[in-house]
């Protein structure tokens, strides 16, 4: 296994949020969304995107359910930025709402939203346990948790070869985000551990794709 090396925990450059908004993601994200609703999750409350990025998850998820409502928490500036006007140009911004917060240390009350979900935060955070932590608290009983990110590679080769499979048509600056991203990223057995230390089954924890590891849960 290569050792983990930490990215910056906020992408707050103008560059790189446009570098990242303008990657292709759309079929990752439709299969989150796809993956989420086969849980069988109940939308009667609002949904809390941790790690929002750009809202495009959460434009997704409004496109395949009606009235879902949802709040994305970002700490990136430049990002909710460009998630306003993704949010806008989806004509959304009376079903999600972003907000500039740290997902160590939630304002929200304890079981305010029906699910939590995210996607790719974890690998941002120096110790993701946590984040997770506030997202088991502020999700209801009987919530669904649904987290995916990416696997750390166990070899150099294995990260170039991941790079080149799903950013080789991408630039540059964006090849070199995605590789970055994968060396920050936890092992499968890391992510087991924690989920384990929050009391929860760590079989929940599965590698769902070549790349990604998916926490999917009832609280």
């Amino acid at each position: 296994m290569i050792e983990r090396i930490l990215e910056p925990e906020v992408m707050d450059s103008v560059e790189e949020a446009f570098a990242y908004d303008a990657m292709d993601h759309h079929v990752v994200n439709v299969e989150f969304v796809h993956d989420l609703i086969a849980t069988g999750c109940r939308w009667q409350g609002s949904v809390l995107d941790v790690g929002t990025g750009t809202a495009q998850i959460p434009i997704v998820l409004c496109e395949k359910i009606a009235d879902v409502k949802i709040v994305g928490i970002d700490l990136s500036k430049q990002m909710l930025v460009l998630a306003e006007k993704n949010i806008r140009a989806a004509q959304l911004s009376e079903r999600i709402q972003v907000k500039k917060l740290d997902a160590k240390k939630l304002p929200f009350q304890d079981a305010l939203f029906e699910n939590c979900v995210s996607n790719s935060i974890a690998h941002h955070i120096p110790s993701p346990a946590q984040v997770l932590s506030e997202a088991v608290r502020v999700t209801c009983e009987g919530g669904i948790l649904f987290w995916r990110d990416l696997v750390r590679p166990e070899s150099d080769m294995r990260l170039r070869h991941l790079v080149q499979k799903y950013a080789g048509h991408e630039n540059v600056h964006q090849q070199q985000l995605f590789a970055d991203s994968l060396h920050a990223a936890l092992s499968l057995e890391e992510v087991r551990s924690m989920v384990a230390e929050l009391n929860f089954d760590p079989a929940g924890v599965s590698m769902t794709s070549d790349r990604h590891w998916t926490w999917s849960t009832k609280k």
